[in-house]
């Protein structure tokens, strides 16, 4: 997917408040939350996002800690579905 596709699901109804199920070419989905940090606007320019997965999302929303995401490249992404709580 392009970065601009990207972003235009990540409009601000999903980015950071709701879990986003994503799947790839070459691996296996992933749930997970997009963040913005300090550096999104650089990464997002080079279509890398940060998404911190399912297995850290309680932990991220106590602490905001950044370091429980990892940046993916959205290139490899074929699509995105908003998980419903």
């Amino acid at each position: 997917m392009t970065n601009d596709q990207i972003e235009k699901f990540l409009e601000p109804k999903n980015l950071s408040n709701h879990s986003v199920k994503i799947d790839f070419k070459t691996r296996n989905s992933i749930n997970g939350l997009f963040i913005e940090s300090s550096d999104y606007k650089e990464l997002k320019s080079k279509n890398f996002w940060r998404i911190v997965t399912e297995t850290h999302i309680k932990q991220w929303q106590e602490t905001k800690d950044g370091n429980l995401a990892r940046i993916f490249n959205g290139s490899e992404f074929t699509r995105l579905t908003a998980i419903k709580s």
